[in-house]
């Protein structure tokens, strides 16, 4: 299974100071260099911690996947087009939230989704919808045109370890409907070194994107080695 590690809080903890460092770029190749198969950043409307430069460093530096999560809204989708990253992660996004806090409404928002992937498609970019565990989102985003499907794990890793097997479940009837429809599956969100192993254990999932976790602990034991032990348990 692939790791793709998502840097976003290297650059809140510069954004605090409003500082240079540290420098997401450099995380960026430190967890390549221990093994990670793709850098996830999330460029928000509030630019609370990735910036427009964050990502046009990263599109020269990046070697493995560059993964942009964004809304879907224009002013995005011009940014992506003009920066080109291997891939698109459209997600819901609330001003006052800290975190993403669900998945997409595909089925609610299917003409608007519907536009931003032709858009991403005419730039050669692939796309991937961020949602919640449910049979009908699957569905509805193989209809939009959607290349991957990232399912929410959220559900599953804020539950507490004897109440985690129907979010499990779910996960893995959802993972397994998004193959059966020629989707590429990915999941992410509040996965850690504890909870993720279950999640590994999910056949047709083939990529996760942790952040905040391998960030985490690497202010304890540094970078490469929080991103090569969290390899060690994907595989």
């Amino acid at each position: 299974m692939r790791l793709a590690v998502n840097i976003d809080h290297v650059a809140t903890v510069r954004e605090a100071r409003k500082a240079r460092e540290p420098e997401p770029i450099a995380a960026a190749v430190l967890a390549e260099l221990a093994g990670a198969e793709g850098i996830t950043v999330h460029l928000r409307g509030d630019r609370r911690h990735i910036r427009e430069r964050d990502l046009e460093l990263l599109r020269q530096v990046v070697s493995t996947k560059l993964n942009v999560e964004m809304a879907a809204t224009e002013e995005m989708s011009a940014i992506a087009a003009r920066i080109r990253p291997d891939q698109v992660t459209l997600v819901p996004e609330r001003p006052q939230e800290l975190t993403t806090e669900g998945g997409l409404d595909v089925v609610l928002h299917a003409d608007v989704i519907r536009r931003r992937i032709a858009e991403m498609r005419a730039a050669g970019i692939k796309v991937s919808i961020f949602i919640d565990p449910d049979p009908e989102q699957v569905l509805a985003s193989r209809d939009a045109g959607a290349d991957a499907i990232e399912i929410n794990t959220g559900a599953y890793a804020d539950a507490v370890a004897h109440e985690r097997a129907p979010h499990l479940q779910r996960i893995q009837e959802a993972a397994g409907r998004g193959a059966d429809h020629h989707l590429e599956v990915l999941a992410g969100h509040g996965l850690n070194y504890v909870n993720v192993q279950p999640i590994v254990a999910i056949g047709p999932i083939v990529e996760l994107n942790i952040g905040h976790s391998i960030v985490a602990r690497s202010v304890l034991v540094g970078f490469e080695r929080a991103v090569r032990e969290m390899i060690a348990l994907l595989r």
